[in-house]
Parts: C-alpha cells; structure tokens; sequence
C-alpha cells in the first residue's frame, strides 16, 4: 500500500494513467484530507496559482488568461 498526497488539480486522468502504467493492476482510493492555501498571486504571469489556473481554464474549454473585473460589472 502507498499512501500520498495528489493536488486536485493534478489528479484529473490520475486513475486512467495509473491502471494503464500498470496494466491494470493498481486501483487508487481517492479521498480528500485537507486544504492548502497557496500564497501566490494568480493575476501575476508565471506564479504557480497563475497556472493552475490556466490550467484549469484550458481544461474547461474557457477563453485563455483571467478575465478583467469589468466583464462582471453591470452595464446600465
């Protein structure tokens, strides 16, 4: 048995690659155990939160790079 911690967002296709690296053997139990607050910035270019983010966006389909403040203003 392993036991180790899998940031969430680099878990998404972790079960696929495992059973496929070994043949189908290995089954991993996933479950959540604690929160870790990252210090960066994510609007600074470069910084890991920055690209977890970009990650994420790619991931679902959204437009590249965090969205300006005043794309959720109100417009009357």
């Amino acid at each position: 048995m392993l036991k180790c911690y899998l940031p969430v967002a680099e878990s998404f296709g972790f079960t696929g690659s495992l059973r496929e690296h070994t043949k189908g053997q290995a089954f991993p139990q996933c479950v959540f155990d604690h929160w870790e607050i990252l210090n960066d910035d994510p609007l600074e270019i470069g910084s890991k939160t920055n690209l977890i983010v970009e990650k994420i966006r790619k991931r679902k389909g959204l437009k590249e790079g965090i969205p300006a403040l005043d794309n959720y203003l109100d417009k009357l």
